[in-house]
């Protein structure tokens, strides 16, 4: 089995559950674990949908070894990718906002990047089809069940995405360590806006950058640039919130 094809540790589990967005054929629970509040609503819940759990000895887990799976993994259909055009057209759209991901490969930072985006109550995220890293199973933990709670959008191109956005009166902004910009100068809470962050090692591309409203940057004390993709989005789109925040509070 592929590890596309399990959610594993207690809290993805109970959230994809809860969220019931998702196809669980089966939930393989060891019995060498010690039952909890978790794991007690993990089977309160299955029953509840009429899914299957079964206790197992732990051999049953040796495949998947790898993982940090807290004895407790759910066999699942693949995730529900989403269409931009039928995104747009399902949403009444004032105020909303998306993340869009170029070229970011590594899943853990995915899984942060979903679990921030549901955090700050991003609308959605867009990845390319190619050239990063799909939804898999170190991602569906990483996000601690939050990918239940978002909508994942694939497309085949981000340039052309990023071309409906603009025709559908959405405002893109681009991250750049060289902009002239600092990100907190974006007044985010009048507009729809679609952020997009660039790859770990190559950022966002010129041909995105190029098709960008705005171009901004995280200002740093120094020459020494650590932050990763994860770390920057959680910065910006923190702020996004708290300017819409300010707003609805005057």
């Amino acid at each position: 089995m592929e590890n596309s094809d399990i959610i594993y540790g207690k809290n993805s589990v109970m959230e994809a559950l809860i969220a019931g967005n998702r196809e669980i054929n089966k939930i393989l629970i060891s019995k060498n674990i010690h039952s909890d509040n978790k794991i007690n609503k993990i089977k309160e819940l299955a029953q509840e949908r009429g899914i299957v759990f079964q206790f197992v000895a732990k051999e049953k887990f040796q495949p998947y070894a790898e993982f940090n799976h807290q004895g407790i993994i759910a066999q699942i259909s693949p995730i529900k990718y989403y269409d931009l055009d039928e995104f747009l057209e399902s949403r009444e759209h004032t105020n909303s906002s998306l993340v869009i991901l170029d070229g970011v490969e590594d899943s853990h930072n995915l899984g942060a990047i979903i679990r921030t985006c549901v955090c700050a109550g991003v609308d959605g995220i867009i990845i390319p089809s190619r050239r990063n890293v799909q939804v898999n199973s170190v991602v569906e933990k990483t996000s601690a069940g939050a990918i239940n709670h978002i909508p994942i959008i694939k497309v085949n191109s981000l340039v052309n995405a990023v071309q409906t956005l603009k025709d559908s009166n959405w405002w893109i902004i681009a991250t750049d360590a060289s902009a002239n910009d600092n990100y907190y100068d974006v007044k985010y809470d009048d507009m729809n806006f679609a952020i997009i962050m660039g790859a770990e090692h190559a950022g966002v591309s010129k041909s995105l950058l190029k098709a960008s409203d705005f171009v901004v940057k995280i200002p740093m004390q120094n020459s020494f640039n650590s932050l990763n993709v994860s770390n920057a989005l959680s910065a910006i789109i923190f702020e996004t919130l708290r300017q819409k925040l300010v707003k609805t509070r005057k």
